[in-house]
């Protein structure tokens, strides 16, 4: 008997959607054994039609996005009730991702700058959504916008993560395979490789012990075969889980971490500020106190964007995860 799939997105940019499609052939054997009965992208099915249905109706719910919206929250709250098994897919559902970066604004600031300040925008009468508007003696309400990001599992319990920005194919592949083959995977199972992207890594040989400068990607020609924090450059590796097969370094550029944490790891980039705080500078620098700290205030200023470097796909997911208001 086939399976019944839903897909939907939330706060998200569309990149899941085309990963699904990236596995190329592979969605024949999607299609084979599986019926895709909601997918807003690509099926004009109302949300009307999704509350008729009974509860747990989906085998499988694929989410998508994090949560900025009130319409947003319902859909995950409705899909949970409807869905067997609700996968966080992508890294926007597991730890909020990019538009997770928005809680370091109120969200006043946050519409004031898209529908008023950017370069592009036209807005002479200075029109910001409402959650509530009137129109011909009615009144049209809008999905209320959130003060802050909320990854999936933070709204509805998840069963499953696939993380990844977007997902690998080849995970995807994996855990549809696991599903149609009727595979007992562990409920909270993160459906990626528990080793960290260093161990995977062909320049791993070349790791360094010590990091005696941080250099910046426009500083320098990175050498490709060369471990990137040994070239000074800031690489999420030690930090991030495997399963991308190495994409960005293949690319010659470094890991910005959105395979997500570790096992057991609580805050991704703690953990690699950690790591980092452990190689920087040499043993013989730490001897003048005096001077290793003007050296490693010299360093650490080269960090341009320490929250976009170190939290660019798990702000939400942190443990310090918003903008505190006095």
């Amino acid at each position: 008997m086939k399976k019944k799939f839903a897909f939907y997105w939330a706060a998200s940019c569309g990149g899941c959607e085309i990963a699904v499609l990236d596995i190329n052939e592979k969605i024949l054997e999607v299609i084979k054994n599986a019926d895709i009965l909601f997918w807003p992208v690509a099926i004009d099915t109302k949300y009307k039609d999704v509350e008729a249905l009974p509860d747990n109706y989906f085998d499988f719910c694929f989410f998508n996005g994090s949560i900025r919206n009130s319409e947003q929250e319902h859909l995950a709250k409705l899909l949970r009730k409807k869905s067997k098994n609700l996968v966080a897919f992508g890294s926007c559902a597991c730890e909020g991702c990019i538009p997770g970066l928005a809680n370091l604004y109120k969200k006043e600031d946050i519409l004031k700058r898209a529908f008023l300040e950017t370069e592009s925008t036209k807005n002479p009468k200075e029109i910001i959504p409402q959650k509530a508007i009137p129109y011909n003696g009615e009144k049209i309400v809008s999905s209320e916008f959130y003060s802050q990001v909320f990854p999936l599992d933070e709204i509805v319990a998840v069963d499953y993560y696939l993380p990844g920005c977007p997902p690998p194919t080849g995970l995807i592949i994996l855990a549809m395979e696991k599903i149609f083959n009727n595979e007992d995977i562990p409920k909270k199972s993160v459906l990626a490789p528990v080793k960290s992207l260093c161990d995977t890594c062909e320049r791993n040989e070349s790791f360094p012990k010590k990091l005696p400068a941080i250099k910046r990607m426009i500083d320098i020609q990175p050498d490709p075969k060369t471990c990137f924090l040994a070239q000074g450059i800031i690489c999420l590796g030690p930090a991030t889980r495997s399963g991308c097969n190495n994409l960005c370094i293949k690319g010659n550029a470094p890991c910005t971490g959105c395979l997500g944490p570790l096992p057991e790891v609580v805050d991704q980039g703690a953990k690699m500020i950690s790591a980092l705080a452990s190689i920087l500078l040499l043993d013989e620098e730490r001897k003048n106190y005096e001077d290793f700290y003007q050296i490693l205030e010299r360093e650490l200023a080269k960090i341009k964007d320490p929250i976009g470097t170190f939290y660019m796909y798990s702000l939400a997911k942190a443990i310090l995860n918003k903008r505190r208001e006095k």
